[in-house]
């Protein structure tokens, strides 16, 4: 009889496993879709940086503009003016403030993982991630949730929102209990974009400082 109560339980653990990994696999595969899809995208950002007792640390208005392959524009306007562009060969960092720009080599491997995502990076997400996506009652809204395997990552969950297959919502939720929230508004998706937007020319008279190496 326990023989047969120990099989039974193998058995459904093993339905089980096979049910989560299905499930896992759909879920990469539906978000891969949804990013695959995009060749070039522009929206107004809205970022939320909000503290561990729930207060807003930081509220900034952000114009977003990305061309595949590794061509990323993000220019924060309110409250700290800041431009970090990048052509896929350098990236610069241009602060009006400080009247300097920084200037170092792109690596898509070591950019962020929202950037990686958004550039269609996405091979080795089963490897690094168990994803979950959650559709919402009417179907309108989709939610990837990606929680670390690593637990040395900085991480705690990621999540991505699409509305009606666009991008909506990102969050990030750090284990040090910050969390960063990226509202996507104005979204416009496989638009025509001329790749000099992705050019930056330092204003005369800025300091300009250099980290990058000869290919």
């Amino acid at each position: 009889m326990q023989k047969l109560v120990a099989a039974i339980v193998a058995a459904a653990y093993m339905i089980i496993g096979v049910s989560v990994a299905h499930a896992q696999q759909s879920a990469v595969a539906q978000l891969d879709s949804l990013l695959q899809g995009i060749d070039t995208l522009s929206a107004d950002v809205t970022q939320l940086i909000v503290e561990s007792d729930g207060g807003i640390l930081e509220e900034s208005d952000i114009q977003m503009y990305l061309k595949k392959p590794d061509r990323f524009y993000w220019q924060t306007i309110e409250p700290f003016p800041e431009l970090i562009v990048t052509n896929g060969v350098k990236l610069w960092n241009y602060q009006p403030d400080l009247e300097q720009v920084v200037i170092e080599d792109w690596d898509s491997s070591r950019s962020e993982l929202v950037a990686q995502l958004l550039n269609g990076q996405t091979d080795n997400l089963a490897d690094e991630y168990t994803i979950e996506r959650v559709v919402s009652s009417d179907g309108e809204h989709q939610e990837f949730d990606l929680t670390p395997i690593a637990s040395d990552s900085v991480y705690q969950k990621i999540s991505i929102n699409f509305k009606d297959s666009e991008l909506d919502l990102i969050y990030l939720d750090s284990k040090n209990g910050q969390q960063t929230v990226w509202q996507f508004d104005n979204v416009e998706r496989n638009q025509p974009m001329a790749d000099s937007l992705f050019e930056f020319e330092p204003p005369a008279g800025i300091e300009i400082i250099e980290n990058t190496y000869p290919r």
